[in-house]
C-alpha cells in the first residue's frame, strides 16, 4: 500500500467517523479522517445516549473515556404527566442495567477525534471532500488548502450526516418517511427547580413534547416536538419567547424557564426519517446518519450511530474480504435500524397523530398505559433487539 491510499478513508470526523477511525486505527488499519471543520461549533445535535448506546459505548472502547472527558451519568429517566415526575432508574431497570450520558456535543466530537489521533489516524481538519468515486478500488478527492489529492481506499466511509454528500456521490437511493414533525432545539442557561441527574420528558399528545437533557451548571440542552400543522417554523433569538410559551404549553413548568438565557442557536429540524435499504455499495459504506436517521424526537440517533460503528468494526474484523463484511454489516444494519423505525412509527403515531381515529386510539391506549406502563414498548431505553412483532404492537395500542 503506497502513501497515497488507506484501508478506510471516513468522511466527516462527528461520533460516527472519529469512533470508528479509533477502534480500526487500534487494531492496525491505516485510517484517514477528512473533517471540513476546524473546530467543531455548537449546533442543535443530539446530546443524549440511552442505556442501549452506552452498552454500544463500552463495547466499542470509548465509554469510560467519555465518561472521564465530556460525559455525564443520567442515572434517571424522568415523565411528567403532572407536577412530579414518573421516575424511572434506568440503571436498575434497563436491559443493560446501565444508566445514559448525555454531553456537549461539540466538546464530544473534539474528544473523540483526538482518542482517534493517538489512536494512530491521520485526521485532516478543513479538509472539503470534492467528490468520492466508487468502484473496485475506490478514491476521494479532497481539498486541503486549496491543493486537491485524490486518495484510494480498500472501503470509504460516508459519515457526513443527514444530507450525506457521500450517499448522492455513492448513487445511493434515499427513502423518506412523510414529513409530520418539527423539532427545535436550544441551548437554555439558568433553568432553575429542575434535577440535572435525569433525562426528562413529557408530552401532551397532539400539543407536542418536551425533552430536557442537562448538560451541568443549570445549562439543558431543551427540546420542542410539535406537528407541522402548526402555523409557525421556530428559528432564531427572536423565537425564544414562543418556544418557552408552547413548551410550557405542552407540560414543561414555567418556573424552569423564568430566568433562562439562550447560550447557544434555536434552530428547527425535520423529524422524518431518511434511510437507505443497504447502505454499501461498490466500496463506499454509509454509517450514523448518513445510512439513516431516526427522527431525533426520539433520542436514538447517537446509539445508533454507535452500533453502526461497533457492526462494522466487527464486521471488518472478522474478515479479509471487506466487501463481504461491508454488505453483512449493511444487512445487519437494515434489521436493527428497521426495529426502531417501527417502533418509533408507533410513539409517534400515538401521540401526535390528527383526526377522529387518532383521537379515538388515543382514548383507548392511553388509559391502559397509565395503568399498566409495562404496555410502552422499551426500544428507545434498551435498545433495538427487543421484540417488534405483532403482540408488541397490539398490546401498546390497548387492542389486546
Amino acid at each position: 500500500m503506497n502513501g497515497n491510499s488507506y484501508d478506510l478513508v471516513i468522511v466527516g470526523g462527528g461520533i460516527g467517523g472519529s469512533a470508528l477511525a479509533k477502534v480500526m486505527a487500534e487494531r492496525g488499519a491505516r485510517v484517514l479522517v477528512a473533517e471540513r471543520e476546524t473546530q467543531f461549533k455548537d449546533r442543535v445535535r443530539g446530546e443524549f445516549l440511552s442505556p442501549w448506546g452506552v452498552s454500544e459505548a463500552a463495547r466499542l472502547g470509548i465509554e469510560r473515556h467519555l465518561r472521564d472527558t465530556c460525559a455525564r451519568e443520567l442515572r434517571y429517566h424522568d415523565i411528567y404527566a403532572g407536577p412530579a415526575p414518573m421516575r424511572r432508574d434506568l440503571a436498575a431497570t434497563s436491559l443493560q442495567q446501565l444508566p445514559a450520558l448525555a454531553f456537549f456535543h461539540p466538546q464530544m466530537q473534539e474528544v473523540l477525534l483526538q482518542a482517534a489521533q493517538t489512536a494512530g489516524a491521520v485526521i485532516r481538519r478543513a479538509a472539503r471532500v470534492r467528490t468520492v468515486v466508487p468502484g473496485a478500488n475506490p478514491t476521494v478527492a479532497i481539498e486541503t488548502n486549496g491543493r486537491v489529492e485524490e486518495v484510494g481506499a480498500r472501503l470509504v466511509i460516508g459519515a457526513d450526516g443527514r444530507v450525506s454528500e457521500v450517499r448522492r456521490w455513492g448513487g445511493f437511493t434515499a427513502k423518506h418517511d412523510p414529513d409530520e414533525m418539527w423539532m427545535t432545539g436550544a441551548l437554555l442557561g439558568h433553568m432553575e427547580g429542575i434535577t440535572d441527574l435525569a433525562f426528562s420528558m413529557m408530552i401532551t399528545p397532539t400539543r407536542g413534547g418536551v425533552f430536557l437533557a442537562p448538560q451541568g451548571n443549570g445549562r439543558f440542552r431543551a427540546y420542542y416536538a410539535y406537528h407541522r400543522s402548526a402555523p409557525y417554523r421556530l428559528s432564531g433569538e427572536k423565537d425564544l419567547p414562543l418556544f418557552i410559551a408552547e413548551s410550557v404549553k405542552t407540560g414543561a413548568a414555567p418556573e424552569w424557564y423564568a430566568g433562562c438565557s439562550l447560550e447557544g442557536p434555536l434552530a428547527t429540524f425535520p423529524g422524518a426519517d431518511t434511510w437507505v435499504e443497504h447502505p454499501h455499495r461498490d466500496g463506499i459504506a454509509l454509517i450514523g446518519d448518513a445510512a439513516g436517521s431516526s427522527d431525533p424526537t426520539w433520542g436514538q440517533g447517537l446509539s445508533l450511530t454507535l452500533r453502526d460503528v461497533r457492526v462494522l468494526r466487527d464486521a471488518l474484523l472478522g474478515s479479509e474480504d471487506w466487501r463481504t463484511a461491508a454488505d453483512h454489516y449493511a444487512t445487519q444494519r437494515h434489521q436493527y435500524y428497521g426495529a426502531l423505525h417501527t417502533v418509533t412509527g408507533w410513539i409517534t403515531q400515538l401521540n401526535f397523530a390528527t383526526g377522529p381515529q387518532a383521537d379515538s386510539l388515543r382514548a383507548k391506549a392511553l388509559p391502559l398505559l397509565a395503568e399498566d406502563p409495562s404496555r410502552m414498548p422499551d426500544h428507545l431505553i434498551s435498545g433495538p433487539d427487543l421484540p417488534t412483532d405483532d403482540a408488541v404492537r397490539l398490546r401498546y395500542f390497548g387492542e389486546q
